[in-house]
């Protein structure tokens, strides 16, 4: 006889992640707090009334693709390019310090006698991998403060969102790395080489699969779900391909995808329509399911140092690596402060990062508990701090028509309804 319980499990999460989601909203914080909050509310840290299930764990992976690929079909080729050699500089160095910084906390307590890690992998990889979740920087959460705050066009505010893009890939490259590295058997010159053949592979595809769909797209006047289709399609499989045969992290290959995509003249459409999937189903369940992971009442006081210590290390070291970076490349102070600041939150791409070091083992369940807690905090502070530190500098820091969109959301919300409209009617 068949389980119905996930048809409930889905029906609670789905409704706890909203309107807790509306709930930080409406104290101008991002959504994914809520849906975050909603996991630990209802999984064992508090009302243990959702459980972890095969079920929950497959969607949440679809999820985390489905984030990678929008995350892909929003990268903008063009300011990736304007912000060249000093977004680069910044996005390195802005790895490399909370990645150190991460390590060197976590080699301070994972171990007998402070913090007894369950994960299968040796200690030493542990150790890195923590570093590896300290260099993440959520695009989206710092792009949506900066429109509201009416300052994404500022010198300020392009040079971190090309360093958040660079900040993006290079995470992904160091995932790669470390997951490659979690088997013991293999050679770190073998993962390095499998990773280059990987992207090899995946640029020569991808470009025969962009002049195709580009062909193809350009001449159809309909069918514009079929594009939706086959896109999807190509997520899946390239993602499918980097995990099966190259090793790869799945959700590398979902993100080449969508930046392959990004540049056909149907992004906009698929874009809405990813984001719908990804908004009504998919990605509630994967925030949820990675608050379902933490058991907060189990935390000793070890864990709970942890976590203070883990959370301060997350803050300074990113205002520190991208602030040292921007000043290397000529940024006034009050520049470098706003950039450093700019990338400290983590969002949903450290936790797309811990959720796979859970799978692979290289992530103890002792330590889910303070990174969630190191996202929400840097996702909450992030838009708080942001204001204040654009409000200092001079005045014709500001671009022109530029201002604080105090209406930035319902103006989005009309946008958003007139694309799809427009788009249906097509």
């Amino acid at each position: 006889m068949k389980d119905y319980m996930f048809l409930f499990n889905l029906a609670v999460i789905l409704l706890s992640t909203k309107v807790l989601g509306l709930l930080t909203r409406k104290i101008h914080m991002p959504q994914v707090v809520g849906a975050l909050i909603a996991g630990v509310v209802l999984g064992p840290a508090v009302l243990n009334v959702v459980h972890e299930t095969e079920f929950i764990d497959m969607v949440a992976e679809i999820g985390v693709i489905i984030l990678m690929f929008c995350a892909g079909l929003e990268t903008d080729m063009k300011e990736l390019k304007r912000s060249g050699k000093s977004a680069f500089i910044i996005a390195l160095i802005g790895v490399i310090v909370p990645l150190l910084g991460g390590f060197a906390v976590a080699y301070i307590f994972n171990k007998p006698g402070m913090i007894e890690s369950d994960a299968a992998s040796p200690i030493f990889l542990q150790n890195v991998f923590m570093g590896v979740i300290l260099t993440a920087t959520s695009v989206s959460i710092t792009v949506e403060t900066l429109k509201e705050l009416g300052k994404l066009k500022t010198h300020s505010g392009n040079a971190i969102l090309g360093a958040a893009i660079i900040d993006d890939v290079l995470g992904i490259i160091a995932l790669t790395v470390i997951s490659g590295m979690a088997d013991s058997s293999v050679n770190l010159s073998v993962v390095l080489l499998k990773i280059v053949a990987f992207f090899v592979v995946a640029l020569i595809g991808g470009y025969i699969f962009y002049r195709l769909f580009k062909k193809w797209s350009d001449r159809a006047q309909d069918g514009l779900r079929r594009h939706a289709i086959v896109a999807f399609a190509f997520c899946l499989l390239l993602s499918f391909v980097s995990e099966k045969f190259f090793g790869v992290a799945d959700i590398t290959g979902a993100y080449i995808a969508g930046v392959i995509i990004s540049n056909t003249q149907k992004n906009q459409y698929l874009t809405a329509r990813f984001d719908t999937l990804s908004y009504l189903f998919f990605s509630p369940v994967f925030f949820a399911s990675i608050g379902l992971k933490v058991a907060l009442p189990s935390m000793t006081i070890n864990i709970v140092l942890f976590a203070v210590l883990f959370t301060v290390v997350a803050v300074l070291t990113k205002v520190v690596g991208c602030g040292l970076g921007a000043k290397l490349c000529g940024y006034k102070n009050y520049q470098v402060l706003r950039i450093g600041v700019g990338m400290i939150s983590r969002g949903e791409v450290a936790l797309i990062v811990a959720s796979k070091g859970v799978q692979l083992g290289l992530l103890g369940s002792e330590f889910v508990g303070p990174v969630v807690i190191v996202v929400v905090i840097t996702t909450i502070i992030t838009p708080i701090l942001l204001k204040p530190v654009f409000m200092r500098g001079p005045l014709q820091s500001i671009a022109p028509g530029e201002g604080f969109a105090t209406n930035y959301e319902k103006v989005s919300k009309l946008h958003e309804i007139g694309l799809e409209e427009t788009q249906d009617n097509k």
